[in-house]
């Protein structure tokens, strides 16, 4: 285990199988879906390789099921929780990459005019689906679960916000 070097994809794998007790890679993937994917999204491929290198680090133990396919079913290894424990006690800061294609079309000349109107609509959408989310079930989850969806909250008011100055600012520019 010593050379693993462990990812924030690790974590997150090894997150979910600790809070589902046991689960098949294709568990982990749907449930990366349903629950982390606005913030933070694996690739299918990742999920299943990633279970591979838990598994041959000795962070997770495995056991074929008798019945059915025989699929595989995961469980966290005493050290797979400690070191994920660990990870979630670090305090540790990594600057946020904002992967925004919008503006990454602004920063190369892209025209505001085009983009901002559909850039506005898509993340007032989706705050508004996160907001119905808070209210349905807000009281459901745990309090990390509830910081995390108010993040995304934050941030899609803040995208909304953005996106009206870049508008604002276009038009001002255009009726001098």
């Amino acid at each position: 285990m010593s050379d693993t070097r462990l990812t924030t994809s690790s974590y997150l794998v090894l997150g979910i199988i600790d809070k589902l007790g046991e689960a098949s890679p294709y568990d982990v993937k749907v449930e990366a879906a349903r629950t982390v994917a606005p913030f933070w999204s694996v690739p299918h491929a990742q999920v299943y390789a990633q279970c591979d290198r838990l598994l041959a680090a000795g962070l997770l133990s495995q056991v074929r099921q008798e019945s059915g396919r025989g699929r595989r079913v995961l469980a966290l290894t005493d050290r797979g929780r400690a070191v994920l424990k660990g990870w979630l006690d670090d305090p540790e800061f990594v600057p946020v990459e904002a992967r925004e294609r919008g503006i990454l079309k602004l920063w190369f000349g892209g025209r505001p005019d085009l983009l901002a109107p559909t850039q506005v609509g898509e993340h007032t959408r989706t705050l508004h689906e996160y907001e119905e989310l808070a209210e349905s079930v807000g009281e459901l989850l745990t309090a990390g679960q509830r910081e995390a969806l108010e993040f995304g909250i934050r941030y899609e008011r803040m995208m909304v916000d953005f996106w009206q100055w870049v508008q604002q600012r276009d038009a001002r520019l255009t009726d001098r």
